[in-house]
């Protein structure tokens, strides 16, 4: 045992970590005088804004984002460590609470609600307020909330969804729907009580809630009726259509946008052709439920999250008054419930790619853009790898049972696997195979969300707003001040142009009114100090 360790130390001792130049004090040095001179010289923008892009990474908590960095640098054959995502180019960066009202970790829908509608609410459901119960059709009636999707369109901006989940899910559905419960995705999941009672499924909602001027993602199946075939997967039985009431909502879509330009499509070809200078509305659909994860993704059949971020902004870019997208990339989420580090990781490195599609098409001057998660997951980065070791791959140094284990690792969920009281033996496994599935501590069909606060990324008009930790249900509101939509208002009124607020300012007489406050106030001092020392 002693010359084991002995071996391992002198192993250790020959490892040269990063570069040469790393190795000088003045590299550090410099980089860091260099991140100085960027935050003394950045310029607070206060201006409004008139776009808002909402990136959202479904469970991509700060672990994620840590491991997807280094993973983005390995596949640029980088050791990782030292990468920059988009994300980490934002010049203002918070932390928000995710709790929900009633569970100390919560689920996408109740935190959905909060950084979209602004109120928090309880576990599994969708746009309203906590007084609602979980699966109560009944609760819900008059506890609806509305998001700032609605508050954009009724602004007057253009508004979209982009997700890789089916656009029933709970992220996109808490900017459109009210629901006691998240999984009433049709009609065929409403319980014979909630019906009863007047509950509309949420695919419905899609159609009815708002105008939604682009609807991105999955969920064909949804939309079309019992046993519908779907175009992709004609023979599947589980990619048929789903609902009961004989609707098939993609044609009722079509027709209710008479006298528009409306595009229906569901494969990567008819969605390359669309063109957005020609096109007023657009639904894609591209599979039967969820999208496929990236490393899986048939690049023939369906676009990447960046190209489908693209096709939206372009899309609604034209209306002049601006527009609010809401960009989920949501199979990160999935990824970690399966255990599956290497899916869930490039689907975050796929998201940050969608960033920076984002900002290319717009002006940091009148577009704000967020990039947050909803929750974390019980996902761990661990041990003492080595500079440059693969995020995927395993610690150098066995643990106590004489066995290695992977940096990255799960708390609990499927990969709890003991044989004979031993863990099993991965010396000779593909641990970075998208497949592979991490060991956890504890043994669940699902491995579970964590319930930390994840980080806020903000750039763009009063993304100043966005420091500090704060509650989740504040990110809508801060979002809609600086757009100058919602409720509040006063971001208008202090920005306002002086044409704009009519005032006696051309009346020379009336110089006193000209003055800012301040400056007549002293005015005034000035004067009485006379009127006393005389």
């Amino acid at each position: 045992m002693f010359a084991v360790r002995v071996s391992v130390v002198c192993f250790l001792l020959t490892i040269t970590s990063g570069s040469v130049e790393e190795e000088n004090p003045e590299f550090w040095r410099k980089s860091a005088q260099n991140t100085l001179r960027s935050a003394l010289s950045r310029k607070i923008n206060t201006n409004v804004a008139k776009n808002i892009v909402l990136f959202l990474g479904d469970g991509m908590g700060v672990t994620t984002i840590t491991a997807a960095r280094i993973l983005k640098g390995q596949l640029q054959k980088h050791s990782g460590e030292e990468t920059v995502m988009n994300m980490d180019t934002f010049p203002n960066v918070g932390l928000a609470k995710v709790y929900s009202v009633d569970f100390q970790i919560p689920d996408s829908a109740a935190t959905a609600t909060a950084y979209l509608c602004g109120v928090k609410t309880n576990l599994n459901t969708v746009g309203v307020s906590a007084a609602a119960r979980n699966g109560v059709c009944r609760s819900q009636k008059g506890n609806e909330v509305t998001s700032i999707l609605r508050w954009a369109k009724d602004a007057g901006k253009s508004v979209g969804i982009v997700t890789t989940t089916r656009v029933q899910h709970a992220t996109p559905a808490a900017s459109f729907a009210h629901s006691a419960s998240r999984t009433w995705y049709s009609d065929a999941d409403l319980p014979a009580s909630a019906a009863t009672e007047g509950c509309v499924d949420i695919a419905t909602q899609l159609l009815h809630n708002i105008d939604i001027d682009v609807i991105i993602g999955g969920g064909r199946k949804y939309m079309t009726p019992k046993g519908f075939p779907d175009p992709e997967y004609p023979s599947d039985a589980s990619a048929q259509g789903q609902r009961r009431d004989g609707r098939n909502l993609i044609q009722d879509w079509i027709q209710m946008k008479e006298g528009k330009v409306a595009r229906y499509v569901w494969n990567k070809t008819d969605f390359d052709a669309v063109d957005p200078e020609k096109t007023d509305y657009l639904m894609a659909l591209f599979e039967p439920a969820d999208l496929r994860f990236d490393v899986e993704r048939d690049h023939s059949m369906d676009p990447s999250i960046s190209e489908t971020t693209d096709k939206a902004i372009q899309i609604l870019k034209k209306n002049p008054k601006g527009f609010f997208l809401l960009v989920e990339g949501g199979r990160i989420d999935q990824g970690h419930h399966s255990s599956r580090a290497s899916a869930a990781l490039h689907e975050a490195v796929a998201l940050d790619e969608a960033v920076s599609r984002g900002l290319e098409l717009t002006d940091e001057e009148e577009t704000l853009t967020i990039v947050t998660a909803d929750h974390s997951h019980a996902f761990t980065f661990n041990g003492y790898p080595f500079r440059g070791n693969s995020i995927l791959g395993k610690s150098p140094i066995f643990a106590s049972d004489f066995l290695p284990y992977t940096t990255l690792m799960y708390g609990n969920g499927p990969g709890h696997k003991i044989t004979n009281n031993k863990r099993p033996d991965i010396r000779k496994v593909d641990t970075a195979d998208k497949d592979y599935i991490q060991q956890s501590a504890v043994p669940l069909d699902s491995e579970t969300h964590g319930g930390e606060d994840v980080a806020v990324f903000a750039r763009g008009p009063m993304a100043h707003l966005f420091q500090g930790v704060y509650e989740q249900n504040y990110i809508p509101h801060a979002m809609a001040y600086a757009a100058c939509i919602g409720e509040n208002q006063q971001h208008c009124a202090i920005t306002a142009k002086p044409d704009e607020n009519p005032d006696t300012s051309t009346d020379p007489g009336n110089s006193a009114q000209n003055m800012p406050d301040y400056t007549f106030t002293i005015l005034m001092i000035s004067t009485l100090m006379r009127i006393l020392l005389h």
